[in-house]
């Protein structure tokens, strides 16, 4: 599983037939390996969505780094031309997402609201409260006794639980909480996801409403107060802000714990020295960040013509930055196959890069740094409970690569 077969080169006019995009992983922590023509063609290449029509793929670090700060590519997937890699996605393009689909000045607006609330120290002051919720599903874990289904039993509700914490969710509701996001980042169906998002957005609204008569403790809580440093959001804009935070800061963080646990299980040498203290839990992290690459792909369209790497990129045409591919270029990190924990890799594009980062990159390794230290240190004998080539990764549609279920015993 360690291996990853590279295909002969291609040209790169052949390539908008021979690669689609998305593709599912035969390997859970390796790309796709229909992905190599790719590979072959850094920086940049040509993929066929689901519908036919082709994209640019960004593959190469530099260029990546180069073209996430370009205000010619747009976020606005309501433009035409905006690359959908999914009949899923494609039906709900027309709902826009706040700071994740906007362009400035519309996006330094919404990001101004939310950057007090994501800085290094604000997140750091979270540690007490993100180890008590940890130490408490893996308390439930224990006593349940192996072997347990990993995902549905610590890396989906922890992160959930963390949201909640981080809105002012009330404790008490963070099950339908859980339920309603877990459907709304799992759904098979547009109606399912549809019916979730309903149900999300009549609970929010009904906490906001509850918050303004009786302001509480969270982020919500600090946006609707009335000597907040910005004009307070209107009820459908704090909706739409929760909403997105729940899906942008949940299900990459779910993944990221599920797969950075079956990865690190895989690779025996790794766990042992972090199990020894050779390595840092916080390096590992970043070299987990790096080698899984669990975004799918960031999308972007080209609202003006753009020269690079010998090509024009035209307006009106959809650009694909291929996470798993850009965050493997050899001519930046050294052996990019190889999983490292002494590797310094904090210069990945995980988490994006430009004005678009992650917002919530803080917080987000401060939650996989407490959960996978918690979870190694709490059960020191943890393994799989099935052969490593019977666990599956999701559908190539999703948006998120992760694993569908994860059993393990200790």
């Amino acid at each position: 599983m360690d291996e990853l077969t590279v295909q002969d080169p291609q040209p790169l006019a052949t390539q908008a037939s021979r690669v689609p995009f998305p593709q599912g992983r035969g390997c859970p922590y390796h790309p796709p390996a229909g992905y190599a023509p790719l590979r072959d063609s850094v920086p940049l290449g040509k993929v066929t969505l689901y519908d036919g029509r082709s994209a640019w793929a960004v593959t190469g670090h530099a260029l990546a780094r180069e073209l996430l700060t370009d205000p010619r590519l747009s976020c606005d997937r309501t433009r035409p031309g905006f690359p959908a890699p999914s009949r899923q996605f494609a039906e709900v393009r027309s709902q826009g997402v706040p700071l994740i689909s906007v362009d400035d000045p519309e996006h330094h607006a919404q990001r101004r609201l939310l950057i007090p609330h994501f800085t290094l120290q604000r997140s750091a002051s979270m540690r007490p409260r993100i180890e008590r919720i940890v130490d408490r599903l893996l308390d439930a874990m224990e006593q349940q006794g192996p072997p347990a289904e990993l995902i549905s039993s610590f890396a989906l509700p922890m992160p959930s639980m963390v949201i909640c914490a981080l809105l002012g969710v009330p404790y008490d509701d963070h099950e339908f909480f859980e339920t309603c996001a877990q459907r709304l980042l799992s759904g098979q169906t547009v109606d399912e996801v549809a019916g979730a998002r309903k149900e999300l957005e009549e609970y929010m609204g009904e906490l906001i409403d509850r918050k303004r008569r009786e302001p509480g403790d969270g982020l919500l809580d600090d946006l609707m107060r009335p000597d907040a440093p910005a004009e307070p959001p209107s009820r459908d804009a704090l909706i739409a802000l929760s909403g997105m935070l729940l899906a942008a800061g949940h299900e990459t963080t779910a993944n990221m714990i599920s797969l950075g646990t079956f990865t690190l299980l895989n690779h025996p040498g790794q766990l042992a020295a972090l199990r020894a203290k050779k390595t840092s839990m916080d390096v590992v992290v970043e070299e987990l960040l790096r080698y899984l690459s669990v975004p799918n792909g960031m999308l972007r369209v080209a609202v003006e013509d753009i020269e690079v790497a010998d090509h024009t990129i035209r307006a009106g045409e959809g650009v694909v930055f291929v996470t798993s591919l850009i965050n493997r270029d050899g001519s930046v990190f050294t052996r990019p196959d190889t999983l490292d924990g002494e590797r310094s890799a904090r210069h990945h594009l995980a988490f994006g890069f430009g004005v678009h980062q992650c917002l919530g990159q803080n917080l987000a390794r401060l939650e996989l740094e407490v959960a996978l230290r918690g979870l190694f240190e709490r059960f020191p004998d943890l393994r799989l409970a099935v052969p490593a080539e019977e666990i599956r990764s999701k559908p190539a549609i999703a948006t998120v690569e992760g694993l569908l279920e994860l059993p393990v015993a200790w």
